[in-house]
């Protein structure tokens, strides 16, 4: 272009060139990072990262469905390299997850992570929503509510999410620490289940790779229910996980039960998920615990069903440091000291890791959502690649996070 062409462009275009000249040399330096950390030459297959315990699941929440944000993080964790991203069995939800993969993919040629979804047998902590009617509100209350909410799904007339109040439902995970903070007690959780034949439907359409059955472990004849209405959908998968908490005794005879249903329609990998804290990752180092504490009780059984075991509920960057301690971080076999006591040990000669992975629900939403918050400031609803100073400062977020478990380098 000559200097009187150039001369002759509008402001407004150079102004047009000049952001995309910025965002190149931005996108570059996030290609820079993803090279410097060796993400690309680090991951591996899910399948690979199951069997060697550094399987690493995003949960976007089975109750969220944010489209805009679940995008964004979709994009990020994707980067990060995560193996396997969990969402709502919503098809909103799932494209929007697809489209962050993709996203993520344009930007760099990165592995792509299975994409899950999940459903419920019964009442369930992660499906509900909280609900109340702002009008019942007297004027002076302090509104501990929108305070104590994590996901930012309360608001009042003067809130950042528009003219409305109350709660905005596809961003409510059902966390419930608005419940019992209410000075009025007029928050209410409103509980569901989802559809059976609406998700074997979503299966169908070959963009979902993994299922996610969420159940409390006691009620045998819903799982059954759930799972023979999933019907031949089943055949298409590559995973399924359940969900349960710690039952004390009565984890393996209910694990037993569940698999006894599961196994003569089962043709692809199967996953324990180890609830321990639901929703509480983002509150403390201390949430950790249970899961590591369930992890544990878990491993040191000879006894139990098949499947890979995974880590849940109240994760949180302590929680690899936690695994360490008790000596459960890819670690493969268990054996008995001198002492006829069980002791870890590390053993290239088993098939795979005791503990296949970790995931990672609330504080991975958290750390990468203060960035997401300061987009929607900037520039409302927009996609994260298009400001690659927000995406740099979320992929450092989200690297910090899943390095944990993957181990890159950090130099």
């Amino acid at each position: 272009m000559s200097l009187s062409c150039w001369a002759s462009l509008s402001p407004q275009l150079s102004s047009e060139l000049h952001a995309r000249s910025k965002n190149v040399g931005g996108i570059a330096k996030v290609q820079e990072l993803i090279t410097k950390t060796g993400i690309s030459s680090t991951i591996t297959s899910p399948l690979a990262s199951l069997q060697t315990g550094n399987w690493v699941k995003l949960i976007c929440g089975a109750s969220f469905e944010d489209v805009a944000d679940i995008r964004n993080l979709s994009l990020v964790y994707t980067l990060a390299g995560v193996d396997c991203i969990d969402c709502a069995a919503e098809a909103s939800v799932v494209n929007a997850v697809n489209d962050g993969i993709e996203a993520a993919q344009a930007i760099l040629p990165i592995r792509r992570p299975w994409v899950m979804i999940s459903v419920n047998d019964g009442e369930d902590l992660h499906f509900r929503k909280a609900e109340f009617d702002p009008d019942d509100c007297p004027p002076d209350c302090s509104r501990p509510c929108e305070n104590v909410c994590p996901a930012d799904a309360i608001f009042s007339s003067s809130g950042k999410a528009g003219p409305s109040k109350g709660v905005l439902a596809e961003r409510c995970y059902g966390c419930g620490r608005c419940l019992p903070i209410c000075p009025y007690d007029n928050i209410r959780a409103m509980t569901y289940v989802r559809d059976v034949a609406a998700t074997a439907e979503l299966i169908q359409r070959d963009e979902v790779d993994a299922i996610e059955i969420h159940t409390s472990g006691r009620q045998a004849e819903s799982f059954q229910e759930l799972w023979n209405g999933l019907g031949d959908s089943i055949h298409k998968l590559r995973l399924v996980a359940v969900s349960l908490p710690d039952l004390g005794d009565l984890t393996i005879p209910a694990m037993d039960s569940m698999y006894a249903t599961m196994k003569t329609n089962l043709h692809c990998l199967n996953l324990w998920q180890l609830d321990g804290r639901p929703m509480s990752g983002d509150i403390g180092r201390g949430a950790t615990r249970e899961a590591i504490k369930f992890a544990l009780h878990l491993a040191s059984l000879e006894e139990k069903p098949k499947g890979f075991l995974q880590l849940a509920g109240g994760t949180n960057a302590h929680t690899v440091e936690g695994l360490k301690k008790e000596r459960l971080f890819q670690t493969t076999t268990i054996s008995n000291d001198s002492k006829g006591e069980k002791v870890l040990l590390d053993s290239p000669e088993t098939s795979h890791a005791l503990i296949s992975g970790v995931a990672f629900g609330g504080y991975a939403r958290k750390i990468v959502g203060r960035v997401l918050s300061s987009l929607q400031s900037d520039y409302s609803y927009a996609h994260l690649e298009d400001h690659p100073d927000h995406l740099l400062r979320a992929l450092k977020e989200s690297l910090a996070l899943v390095g944990t478990v993957k181990c890159y380098n950090a130099n």
